[in-house]
């Protein structure tokens, strides 16, 4: 297949977005937006969140809308495996939701209490239970099976490596900041839960004495 001006397009706006998008909470960026607003910087991340859904769905929507033959099509007995990770992704989605505060990812936790920066968690400590005792970003892990779990071409091919670097890379930032608030406790836990697919996890259950 020969990539029209179109296809390539779409590529390149994605690239931008995850671009402009990393940049928006850049450390040096925030940083300095903080010290110009000061208060007032307590909004950005609402701010963040509805410029970045403002630009992804129109941008998505172009994508989606973009005809190309697939190379790789989810049919016959894929089709399980198709829908085991949508079902296993959608789990991630909630089970990671049990404790991350939908208030701090939107930004009105940072509004009413005045604190520009927070972690996800419900807790005032970070949370090692449940599922982020398996992973640390059931979240990110959940996004990365839902991009790869749809039939594509060579555009949605492109598209798909270029926003799974975006989360491996977004993953590592929070990362960076989550030990710049715990600390050593964070280190600690980095030792024990492997970041995005289980494989620490795997290895003690299939280490373990019968």
């Amino acid at each position: 297949m020969q990539f029209t001006s179109q296809h390539l397009l779409v590529v390149a706006l994605w690239i931008l977005w995850c671009f402009f998008h990393s940049l928006m909470i850049a450390p040096v960026v925030t940083a300095h937006l903080k010290d110009k607003f000061g208060d007032r910087f307590r909004f950005y991340r609402l701010f963040f969140n509805t410029v970045a859904l403002a630009t992804f769905c129109p941008l998505a929507l172009y994508s989606f809308q973009l005809k190309e033959m697939p190379i790789f099509v989810w049919d016959g007995a894929l089709v399980l495996v198709q829908y085991g990770l949508l079902s296993l992704s959608l789990f991630l989605f909630l089970a990671g939701a049990r404790h991350y505060s939908l208030s701090s990812f939107l930004g009105l936790a940072q509004i009413r209490s005045g604190e520009p920066h927070r972690t996800l968690s419900t807790r005032p400590v970070f949370a090692t239970s449940g599922i982020l005792s398996i992973i640390r970003h059931p979240w990110y892990t959940g996004a990365l099976l839902f991009i790869w779990a749809h039939d594509f071409g060579w555009t949605a091919l492109l598209t798909n490596f270029v926003l799974s670097l975006y989360l491996v890379i977004g993953a590592l930032l929070e990362e960076r900041k989550l030990i710049k608030e715990f600390g050593d406790d964070y280190r600690h836990y980095q030792n024990r839960v492997s970041m995005l697919f289980p494989w620490k996890w795997l290895k003690k259950k299939l280490h373990r004495p019968v």
